[in-house]
């Protein structure tokens, strides 16, 4: 691989369009740039200080990226990701010769019969799908205390900024991971509470949880309807807001998709705006500071106090009475069940797994190497009807409704005149995860022994624009992303 070293192009912190604007000079083609990828990950992710976030390789990433490169000299790119290589969570559908387990030994032998519409959006694009990334088991949603970044068929995922030290952050670790570590160009996670906006703090990225409905959940494993959503995570707001417009589609087979008619856009990057918190009013809920420590408390002051600095008018002696109401999981417990057997059931026989049952029974035979962290989780949710009958679940699901919108950030929002809300890290995300409202997270600095930081701007559903623009600004402002020391 020494030759590769001759490379004219350096892909540590290249940005998408700076690959792109190479590729249609002809400096780089796709093939070049698949290996040079290829070869950090082999240096950095599988040897070095194995960080451990790529699950699986596309073995037709080099076939691919040879087709786009012809392609691009026959009829031109596709769209602006034309033959740039993506990685994307291993509880995402490919179907191809990837496996998609959600990091699960159960679900190890599942070849997807059907791409995911993610996956579609991402090929439809031009993007290689360079592989699967690895995460903290079912998306964080098998059992209490799982250490984010763990899983049964992947093992454990390591921050760059200091391997085995600092948090990864959940579930989407190993997306989060490798799009610090530069081995791809920008990576699709999935949330469903944090775990895009988690790992984005925790390595000093940018990650976008967008509004529920902008981005098809056909195709991914769940954790629950209500609140599942797939979104982009990348090392620049920008590169983030040209992967958003990629993955927006209304699908016919995922109903959700249909509200976001009109409210979308295929290009986000109109509304990054480097005077984007200028005359803006932001809101700062004073339960955020409950669970930070001193470091991150000052932190979160200096964040504050730049933001005013930029021009934004910062609301901070406001108290959100609903959020101490909100902070269960009650919800997602019941529709997990039956989410998961409805996405088994679209399998056709590609594993072994017919039902949340079977997982729970697979993992009780294997436990030696299943049940390493437990499943108390998944336990839990195989006790539920399944059908989603239960009133302890409607009831749960009507108040978390209700105390997220109407008497959550709705009210917060109207009573104090703000235009987004700001939080430390994954202090709001709960509620806006609830609501189905969208949050962005950019790197704020970093604490004194080094853990990264990070903030996170969120508003009500489709702001996306308005969210893009403050967090453009800040990020322009500031420069604080650091590259970890590899």
């Amino acid at each position: 691989m020494e030759w590769l070293n001759h490379s004219c192009f350096n892909i540590e912190e290249a940005t998408i369009t700076q690959m792109a604007e190479a590729l249609e000079k002809n400096t780089i083609d796709s093939q070049t740039l698949v290996l040079l990828y290829l070869k950090r990950i082999a240096e950095i992710d599988k040897d070095g200080p194995k960080l451990n976030s790529v699950l699986e390789i596309n073995p037709d990433a080099l076939h691919i990226a040879e087709a786009l490169d012809r392609e691009r000299q026959l009829t031109g790119p596709r769209s602006i990701l034309h033959g740039i290589p993506i990685l994307i969570k291993d509880n995402i559908n490919t179907h191809d010769k990837m496996h998609t387990s959600a990091g699960s030994v159960a679900l190890a032998d599942n070849f997807a019969p059907y791409d995911s519409t993610v996956a579609a959006q991402l090929r439809a694009a031009g993007a290689i799908i360079l592989g699967k990334t690895n995460l903290t088991e079912f998306a964080n949603f098998m059992t209490e205390n799982m250490p984010n970044g763990y899983s049964s068929r992947g093992g454990q995922v390591l921050n760059p900024y200091s391997p085995g030290k600092f948090d990864t952050g959940g579930s989407s670790a190993g997306s989060g991971v490798a799009v610090a570590a530069c081995l791809c160009a920008a990576a699709v996670g999935t949330e469903t509470s944090g775990s895009i906006i988690s790992p984005a703090c925790s390595n000093s990225i940018v990650g976008i949880k967008p509004t529920l409905g902008m981005i098809s959940r056909t195709g991914i494993v769940p954790i629950a309807h209500s609140q599942d959503t797939a979104g982009p995570m990348a090392r620049t707001v920008e590169d983030a807001a040209i992967l958003l417009g990629a993955l927006t589609a209304i699908d016919p087979t995922d109903p959700v998709t249909f509200k976001s008619k009109n409210s979308t856009f295929s290009d986000y990057t109109q509304f990054l705006d480097e005077n984007g918190l200028k005359g803006s009013r932001i809101g700062v809920p004073l339960y955020i500071y409950k669970d930070l420590n001193q470091a991150e408390t000052e932190m979160m002051h200096k964040c504050i106090a730049e933001i005013k600095q930029l021009g934004a008018e910062v609301v901070e002696d406001k108290e959100l009475d609903s959020y101490e109401k909100i902070h269960n999981y009650d919800v997602l417990i019941y529709e997990f069940k039956s989410d998961m057997n409805a996405y088994l059931s679209t399998l056709n026989g590609a594993t072994k797994m017919k039902s949340l049952k079977d997982i729970v029974e697979y993992n009780n035979h294997n436990a030696e190497i299943a049940l390493k962290h437990g499943q108390t989780l998944l336990v839990q949710c195989e006790n539920t009807s399944g059908s989603l009958t239960e009133p302890a679940y409607i009831k749960a699901k009507l108040q978390d409704l209700r105390l997220s919108t109407t008497e959550g950030m709705d009210a917060f929002m109207a009573e104090n005149k703000v235009d987004a809300m700001l939080f430390p890290s994954t202090a709001g995300v709960s509620m806006a995860a609830k609501a189905g409202y969208p949050s962005i997270a950019v790197p704020a600095g970093y604490c004194e022994d080094g853990t990264p930081f990070g903030i996170t701007f969120s508003a009500e559903a489709f702001s996306e624009p308005k969210l893009l623009k403050l967090a453009y600004a800040y990020e322009q402002a500031t420069k604080k992303r650091i590259p970890p020391k590899l």
